[in-house]
């Protein structure tokens, strides 16, 4: 379904050489926009970008870079507005995850979440608004969770910099309402990425489960609809916001998780 509002966009998708951003950035191509493809690891960023411009035909750029550095946030800003002219839509979806309770948590470990996934879609907010509010045109999407929503035992870190994006969230939609700018959240639930398969181990560990049982006995009690969500889900959802069809949603915490919350 082609959505209005997307062709010739230009947009930068952090995190996107996998998982949710990955899809998000092959859905926005696949709608017209100009995608530029940041991910820390610089030879999986151009292998996606390639990817995606063979399958889309779209225009597709990839840059190395962490989107907890604020040199490497400026960079990839101005990069992508000297590439497509302006930056449009800004999805900040770069994230880590680790397992453990509060008392064994390293240090190091929980700076580096919430630098990587609060810090970070501060300095993406913080170097692309002046261009959007110039233009009188934006669209972020942040990806946050349900676990901005609601609690999960291990997650101290993830829980607490999904929390703190979405009220990074709201207050970037309060100061951006008059400009033509929306800002919004998505909070999967489970998805099938390389993030949440990669964390079953340490469910497994923590929970005491094994960890052919995991999903059964730890993740699925959760979800309604006992499964994982596709990213393919996400991405629909994203270019929905991305869109002139939600130019009236704004500083929202958008669920999407099977059922998880409505319980």
């Amino acid at each position: 379904m082609e959505l209005p509002g997307i062709e010739g966009k230009g947009a930068l998708v952090s995190g996107a050489a996998s998982g949710i951003g990955f899809a998000i950035a092959r859905a926005l191509a696949a709608q017209g926009a100009r995608v530029l493809i940041c991910d820390l690891r610089d030879a999986a960023a151009h292998a996606a970008a390639a990817a995606i411009a063979s399958e889309t035909g779209g225009r597709v750029e990839a840059l190395g870079a962490d989107a907890s550095r604020e040199e490497d946030v400026a960079a990839a800003v101005a990069f992508a507005e000297e590439r497509f002219g302006a930056l449009d839509i800004l999805v900040s979806s770069a994230g880590v995850q680790h397992v453990a309770p509060i008392e064994e948590f390293p240090i190091e470990k929980f700076r580096q979440i919430i630098d990587l996934m609060l810090v970070g879609p501060f300095l993406a907010l913080r170097c692309a608004l002046p261009g959007m509010r110039r233009r009188g045109f934006g669209r972020v999407i942040q990806i946050a969770s349900i676990n901005g929503l609601v609690g999960f035992a291990g997650k101290a870190a993830y829980n607490s910099a999904k929390h703190g994006l979405i009220g990074l969230t709201r207050v970037a939609a309060l100061e951006t309402a008059q400009d033509g700018i929306t800002v919004n959240a998505l909070c999967p639930g489970y998805v099938d990425t390389p993030l949440v398969r990669g964390q079953l181990e340490d469910l497994a560990r923590t929970r005491g489960v094994p960890l052919e049982r995991v999903l059964e006995e730890v993740i699925y009690p959760l979800v309604p609809q006992r499964r994982l969500l596709r990213a393919q889900e996400v991405a629909d959802y994203a270019c929905f916001l991305a869109s002139e069809l939600a130019s009236g949603v704004t500083g929202q915490a958008v669920v999407l998780d099977g059922g998880y919350t409505a319980q």
